[in-house]
C-alpha cells in the first residue's frame, strides 16, 4: 500500500506505466483508451444529433399544425360546428377548438406564375387563433383578414414562388367547379395579398394560405365547415385528450392527432437512431478487443511477478483485482474523456450553430443536438459493460495461475 491506495489498485496503476524494454505494452493502453474515447464521443454525438433532429422536426410540426382534427364520419362536413367546438372546449387540456375549412387550390398571378396549394379558412373570432397567426406573421397586416375583406395571407415560400408582395393580387382556382349549361366551370376568385407568414416548415410555408372562415366557406361552396381543429395546452397529451373528445362526441365523429398523422416519420427516425447506435457501438467493441490484447500480453509479461506475489501470500482474488484495475482504468479513462468531448461538441453546435441545414429538405435551419439522460446512460453503460467483459476474462486467468508452475520454469 502506498499513498493510502490498496495494494491491488497500486499494482494495477503501476502496470499501466510500462518502462524500458516494455514500453511497447503502453501502445496497447493508448489504443484501448483511444478506441473507447472515440466510441463514446461518437455515440454521444450521434444520439444527441438524432434526438435533437427528431425533436426539432417535432417542435416545428407541433407549432405549425393543430394537435387534433375532428371530422364527421359522413364526410359532408360539419353543419353545427359552433356546438361541437363548445363541447370540445369543455374537455380538460383543450386550449382552443375552432372550425376550419380546407380546400385544395391553384394560385395564379398576372405574370403567368402558378402554384398548387391549400386554402385554410380560420376563425379569427377566436383569440387563440389570432394569437397564433400574429406570432407567425412575417410581413403585412392581419386586420383586413379579421375584417372579412377578400384577402389572403400566404406562406412566405409560396409568396416567393409566385413573386408577390403584400398588396398584389392573386387569382385562386378551386378544382371543385360549378356545374353550368356548358359543363363544369372552375370556381375562380381574385384576392389581395394582405401579408405573409412563416411557420418554419418548408412544406407548409410553400403551400398554405390563410383566409377568413366565411370567405373560405364561400370559395369552397360549403354551408358548414370541414372540421374542428384543436390546440392543446400540452401537445403530448394528444392521445388522452383525443380519446376524451371521441368519447364526448360519439361514434358519428372521428379524431386524428398529430402523433398519428406523423407516425411513419417518427418511426423511421427512431429506427435510424437505433441502427446508428448499434453501428457506432462497434467502435467500442473494437476497443474492448484492444483491452483484451493488452491484458493477455501483460499477464504473459508479468508471469514471474504473479508467481512471486502468490508465493508471498497474495490471493487469487487480489491478483485478479490487479489486472481488473488495469483494464477498467483504460475503459473508464476513455469513457470519461469521450463523454467530455461529446458534450463539448454538443455545446458548440447548439451555441454557434456550426452545421446548417437546408430548410426545404430537413424542415429545420440548423442541426440541433440534445442528449437525454436515457441516451447518456445507454452510452456509459455500453462502454463500461464492454470494458468489464473485456477485462474480467484475462484478469481471472491471471488470478488462477499456479505459482509452482510459474516459478518452476523461471
Amino acid at each position: 500500500m502506498k499513498r493510502g491506495l490498496p495494494f491491488e489498485i497500486f499494482m494495477g496503476l503501476r502496470y499501466l506505466r510500462a518502462r524500458g524494454q516494455r514500453t511497447n505494452l503502453s501502445l496497447f493502453v493508448w489504443i484501448g483508451v483511444g478506441g473507447v474515447f472515440l466510441g463514446v464521443a461518437a455515440l454521444i454525438v450521434v444520439l444527441a444529433t438524432m434526438t435533437g433532429f427528431q425533436e426539432g422536426i417535432r417542435d416545428r410540426i407541433v407549432a405549425a399544425n393543430p394537435h387534433l382534427l375532428v371530422y364527421q364520419t359522413s364526410g359532408a362536413g360539419l353543419a353545427d360546428a359552433d356546438r361541437v367546438a363548445a363541447r370540445i372546449r369543455a374537455i380538460r387540456g383543450v386550449r382552443s377548438a375552432t372550425p376550419f375549412v380546407h380546400q385544395q387550390a391553384l394560385f395564379t398571378v398576372a405574370g403567368g406564375g402558378a402554384h398548387g396549394g391549400l386554402i385554410r379558412g380560420i376563425d379569427l373570432k377566436a383569440p387563440a387563433v389570432v394569437e397564433d397567426v400574429r406570432a407567425s406573421l412575417r410581413r403585412g397586416d392581419l386586420r383586413p383578414l379579421a375584417d372579412g375583406e377578400p384577402v389572403l395571407l400566404l406562406g412566405w415560400e409560396l409568396a416567393r414562388a409566385l413573386g408577390v408582395v403584400p398588396g398584389d393580387a392573386v387569382t385562386v382556382i378551386s378544382p371543385q367547379g360549378a356545374l353550368t349549361a356548358v359543363g363544369m366551370v372552375p370556381r375562380m376568385r381574385r384576392y389581395t395579398v394582405a401579408g405573409t407568414f412563416e411557420l418554419g416548415t418548408h412544406d407548409v410555408d410553400s403551400s398554405l394560405a390563410y383566409m377568413a372562415l366565411p370567405a373560405a366557406q364561400e370559395f369552397a361552396g360549403l354551408a358548414g365547415v370541414t372540421g374542428i381543429e384543436v390546440k392543446l395546452a400540452d401537445p403530448f397529451e394528444a392521445k388522452r385528450v383525443g380519446r376524451a373528445v371521441a368519447a364526448e362526441l360519439g361514434f358519428s365523429y372521428w379524431v386524428r392527432d398529430w402523433m398519428d398523422m406523423y407516425r411513419s416519420l417518427f418511426a423511421a427516425l427512431q429506427l435510424e437512431k437505433l441502427a446508428l447506435f448499434v453501428v457506432v457501438t462497434i467502435i467500442v467493441l473494437v476497443a474492448a478487443f484492444a483491452i483484451i490484447g493488452h491484458l493477455v500480453l501483460l499477464v504473459a509479461e508479468k508471469r514471474k511477478e504473479i508467481g512471486i506475489l502468490k508465493a508471498l501470500g497474495a490471493s487469487a482474488q487480489s491478483i485478479t483485482a490487479v489486472f481488473f484495475t488495469v483494464g477498467m482504468t483504460i475503459g473508464i479513462t476513455g469513457t470519461v474523456a469521450g463523454s467530455l468531448v461529446g458534450l463539448l461538441v454538443i455545446w458548440a453546435q447548439n451555441t454557434y450553430k456550426v452545421v446548417r441545414l437546408a430548410t426545404d429538405v430537413y424542415q429545420i435551419d440548423y442541426l440541433p443536438m440534445r442528449l437525454t439522460l436515457v441516451d447518456a446512460l445507454m452510452v456509459l453503460g455500453a462502454a463500461l459493460i464492454l470494458s468489464f467483459f473485456a477485462t474480467i476474462i484475462p484478469a481471472r486467468r491471471a488470478g488462477l495461475l499456479d505459482p509452482v508452475d510459474v516459478l518452476r520454469y523461471e
